[in-house]
């Protein structure tokens, strides 16, 4: 089954999370980079994903989106969204 991962930045902290469809938003795995400004490189996002017991689908890749914080404000801050299908790990979270 594929699902959808994204990682998004609010506040200076990073957190990548499984959306997990007919689950409650409060159940999604999810995993925090802590604070900082840079972005999770490729391979910690890989880790982090591990740990929460899905892989990357073969041959997808991170799609970087730029949404504003408030919808139709062009002072509102940007906050970036980036999101990749994954699956679960052979006996991994589902």
């Amino acid at each position: 089954m594929e699902h959808t991962a994204q990682i998004s930045n609010r506040g200076g902290r990073w957190r990548l999370y499984v959306a997990l469809m007919g689950v409650p938003v409060s159940q999604w795995p999810e995993h925090h980079f802590g604070r900082t400004l840079t972005v999770p490189t490729a391979a910690e996002r890989s880790r982090a994903l591990t740990a929460l017991g899905f892989v990357f689908i073969d041959g997808t890749e991170w799609e970087w989106t730029e949404c504003r914080e408030t919808h139709g404000n062009d002072a509102s801050p940007v906050l970036l969204l980036a999101s990749i299908r994954v699956r679960p790990q052979d006996g991994g979270a589902s």
